[in-house]
């Protein structure tokens, strides 16, 4: 169950901000960063009874064998071996940690959908720099007006002390993953009887809001670029997508741009936002189930619920490991369970509901974000008759040559339906995510560079 005193704590939190903009913490509650609390906000210390561990710095270094960015993870825990697997033979003994999405996929798959549970290795760690950061923006840090964005926060988690709801979605929003990132991967709709057809892209994503040489001053609202470039199949190869993703983007919407191959030319994608269906997932992810949540939190109501122990996917190198299948990865229903690895982590729990006048497919979603990173690992998405729909499920891993921790690949899972949706597989690609590649310029994700890009 949730934790009686970040219960409490949240809603004490609640009641006295009601009504107003949040500000930043005391210098006092600051000052726990780093000493009793890590740097972005999470316990140090382990639980009572030892299973989920003290915190003591994460990955700091790379495993022997590992060939530099952008190349193929090395698996840091190559010897651990599952302490046990939760079935749905054994699901009662387990189901206080589990999300109601979780139990739900063994309900739905009870012979073949299995939770392999290995020793918790608190794996996550990040630059120095952004520490410092993150504990800067701890006494500085305020939402602006409607929780729509956040203002005096740059380079680090906002809000690592966080007093509400939105503010531990906006931690998870603005999370670390590098500054300039280049990587090819697959994605791919998984049909009922477990049949597949992959699309390759190559992605590009320049975080602003990480630039070491910026400031929250700099932004102009933009929190990143991003560009999409097709490359097979045959029938979508050359198509390319251009994002302007924005902060504040109620005053100023997301901007994309899509250029056709055929065509030749450059046309504003308008409303990729919210509840729109992604094409190339056969609807069965939303616009803003990109990255477990991503753009703008306005249309609902967010409550901090406090933290729960919870079994979530960390630490999996096997699943991306160079040269594994995507035909091994992809089975009828779900992920092949042997690949994951699944450990007891400290979570927070936020719930958004659909705000009344609001529109959405969903009309609550849950998230439980890891402590040690921000980044969601589950979300729980619910219609709006209330019945559960969708469950997202992130694979995390360190991505030590950062290092951060950040999804390996995530699956989409349709309950409805039976079938589900994954992204970023690049296991049989050449390489993996480079972080390595020289900062472009601005210039280099407008859409005059993207209609001179895709002609090339």
């Amino acid at each position: 169950m949730l934790n009686k005193h970040s219960l409490i704590g949240a809603a004490v939190a609640l009641a006295f901000c009601a009504g107003s903009a949040l500000a930043a913490v005391s210098p006092q509650e600051a000052a726990k960063l780093g000493t009793s609390l890590t740097p972005f906000g999470a316990e140090k210390a382990g639980n009572a009874d030892g299973s989920i561990p003290a915190w003591t710095g994460g990955i700091t270094q790379a495993p022997a064998g590992y060939k530099g960015s952008g190349s193929h993870h090395v698996d840091p825990f190559p010897d651990d071996k599952p302490l046990f697997t939760i079935t749905k033979a054994n699901l009662e003994q387990y189901k206080d940690k589990l999300s109601a999405g979780q139990i739900a996929l063994f309900n739905s798959y009870p012979d073949t959908f299995q939770m392999p549970i290995y020793q918790s290795r608190r794996s996550g760690s990040a630059p120095q720099w952004v520490y410092d950061n993150t504990i800067k923006n701890a006494t500085t840090a305020k939402l602006l007006a409607g929780g729509n964005g956040f203002a005096d926060a740059y380079g680090g988690i906002p809000f690592p002390i966080p007093q509400d709801g939105v503010e531990a979605l906006w931690n998870h929003i603005v999370r670390y993953r590098g500054t300039y990132i280049t990587r090819r991967s697959v994605e791919a709709p998984v049909q009922r009887n477990g049949v597949f057809s992959p699309v390759v892209s190559e992605v590009e994503a320049l975080f602003r809001y990480y630039d070491p040489k910026g400031s929250y001053a700099d932004l102009g609202n933009i929190l990143f670029y991003y560009l999409n470039f097709t490359k097979s199949p045959a029938r979508l190869a050359g198509g390319a997508a251009l994002v302007h993703e924005t902060l504040d983007q109620v005053k100023e919407p997301r901007q994309a741009w899509a250029y056709a191959a055929g065509q030749r030319r450059v046309r504003r994608a308008p409303n990729l936002a919210y509840d729109t269906p992604i094409a190339a997932s056969e609807g069965l992810r939303t616009a803003d189930d990109t990255d477990m949540f991503n753009g703008s939190p306005d249309r609902y109501d967010w409550k901090l619920l406090g933290k729960k122990e919870l079994y979530i996917p960390y630490n999996n190198y096997r699943i991306a490991a160079d040269g594994v299948k995507y035909k091994d990865v992809l089975q009828v229903g779900h992920v092949n369970p042997a690949l994951t690895r699944n450990e007891l982590h400290r979570v927070w729990v936020v719930e958004g509901t659909l705000k009344p006048g609001a529109r959405h497919v969903y009309g609550k979603r849950t998230l439980f974000l890891d402590e040690d990173s921000w980044q969601a690992a589950i979300v729980d998405q619910y219609d709006t008759r209330g019945e559960l729909w969708r469950v997202s499920i992130a694979y995390l891993k360190n991505y030590y040559d950062l290092p951060t921790t950040w999804s390996a690949m995530e699956a989409f899972h349709d309950l409805q339906s039976r079938r589900y949706y994954v992204q970023n597989l690049d296991s049989e690609e050449a390489g993996t995510a480079d972080f390595s590649k020289p900062v472009p310029a601005d210039s280099e994700f407008t859409p005059s560079a993207l209609r001179r890009r895709g002609t090339r």
